[in-house]
């Protein structure tokens, strides 16, 4: 009875939470183009570019003009000299070709945002195709549980029946109808966990969590033969942020041109005009007169006699140097670590085609056969029946390592042909 309403709880589970979100299948080419124009984290790394692209811009601007208006009173009540007006334009002309030092900067570090925001791409697609593959590998652990269940509960009352025919004794009835009510418990996890990865497929494509996605069953082989040697030149040349930091020595290179162009002082260009008006003073009347003026002021850089600036952009530039050698061997490494991670995983895959599985299952049902005939007691069944769970379990996992073998060779090696 207990085993009945446990059946019977678990079909209203899957139906309330079934009817409660809207369902969608959902092929890899489709999550991949959604998660490419929808995903919000990618979207405001975006942003990064536009930012970069006003900065070109800003540092193409000359300075500006600066315009000045005065006033003075010689004392007209009191002396009667009259007042003043004057008027004048400054200007700042930069020495030491700054704006082009500028502009270089700018536009070098608009190149390393695009290969940043290209290798953050790369990062995330990587990422939704392991979440993808992972969503279902939930799906098939929970397959797997919810036939187990379904297996053990018939078992479960089929043993009810046999006690109350004295076929068996109780505890055997008793331990049956247990396992069964163990293996809902496992399988209410597995429908939380399946559940939980496809809530994160619609998170990665920026989908709100009242529709959920399902994943198309994988079919596609993922037998590849590799070169450790053209992998690691692929990942030299192409990935994005092995030429980031190429480029990031290239920005640090700009900056010590800045910082040398700095060290030029800027000329403070000045024109303007003044307007007297004549002074009506009995003892020294003057009429009105206007005066042009124009003059250079000439900046004393005591403050660059020490070379901080450029000493701090020279020390950059060996750094990032420094970095870019570290990058590559970096790369090197994790190319080579994926590499034989990947050989790895096709060997544990390869190790269940040997008909383990199957070997596993004709088990379980000499088992059961033998346990209906009084031949062998439950606990021998329940140990066939684990073994068998856990091969299948292991063997989709090991499915999904290989899946991810690939996908994460590919990520370290900068290319990317898979196709779900």
């Amino acid at each position: 009875m207990a085993i009945r309403y446990g059946t019977i709880l678990l079909s209203l589970f899957w139906a309330i939470h079934g009817n409660a979100q809207t369902k969608d299948s959902l092929i890899y080419p489709r999550f991949l183009a959604e998660v490419t124009n929808n995903n919000l984290a990618y979207a405001a790394e975006r942003f990064n570019v536009n930012l970069a692209t006003a900065r070109v811009a800003a540092a193409k601007v000359y300075p500006d003009p600066s315009l000045s208006f005065g006033w003075v009173d010689n004392g007209q009540k009191r002396m009667k000299m009259g007042y003043g007006f004057n008027t004048s334009v400054s200007w700042l002309l930069e020495l030491g070709n700054k704006r082009q030092a500028r502009s270089s900067v700018a536009l070098s570090q608009l190149e390393l945002t695009h290969l940043l925001l290209e290798n953050y791409y790369r990062n995330l697609q990587a990422e939704a195709t392991l979440a993808y593959l992972q969503a279902i590998l939930q799906e098939n652990l929970l397959t797997v549980t919810r036939e187990s269940y379904q297996s053990m509960s018939l078992f479960a009352r089929a043993d009810s029946i046999r006690f109350r025919l004295g076929e068996i004794k109780a505890v055997d009835a008793r331990q049956s109808k247990l396992e069964a009510a163990n293996m809902l418990n496992t399988v209410y996890r597995n429908e939380a966990s399946f559940k939980a990865a496809l809530l994160q497929l619609g998170m990665l494509m920026g989908k709100s969590p009242d529709t959920l996605y399902y994943p198309t069953v994988v079919k596609s082989s993922f037998d590849r033969e590799f070169s450790l040697k053209d992998l690691i030149n692929a990942a030299i040349s192409h990935r994005a942020d092995i030429l980031a930091a190429g480029k990031d020595k290239e920005v640090a290179h700009n900056l010590v041109k800045l910082a040398q162009a700095n060290r030029m002082p800027d000329l403070g260009l000045t024109l303007g005009m003044a307007q007297n008006s004549g002074a009506t003073n009995v003892i020294a009347p003057t009429p009105s007169t206007n005066v042009i003026a124009a003059g250079i002021s000439i900046p004393l850089k005591f403050s660059g006699r020490s070379g901080a600036e450029l000493l701090s952009a020279q020390y950059s530039a060996a750094q990032a140097a420094a970095r870019y050698q570290q990058a590559a061997l970096q790369v090197q490494t994790e190319v080579a670590t994926s590499y034989y991670n990947y050989l790895a995983a096709r060997k544990q895959v390869n190790q269940f085609h040997t008909g383990i599985l199957e070997d596993a299952e004709k088990a379980l049902a000499g088992k059961i056969y033998s346990y209906r005939s009084g031949e062998i007691n439950l606990l021998e069944v329940l140990n066939a029946q684990r073994t068998y769970n856990s091969l299948k379990q292991s063997y989709y996992e090991a499915l999904n390592g290989y899946a991810a073998a690939l996908v994460e060779m590919e990520r370290t090696a900068g290319i990317w042909d898979i196709n779900l």
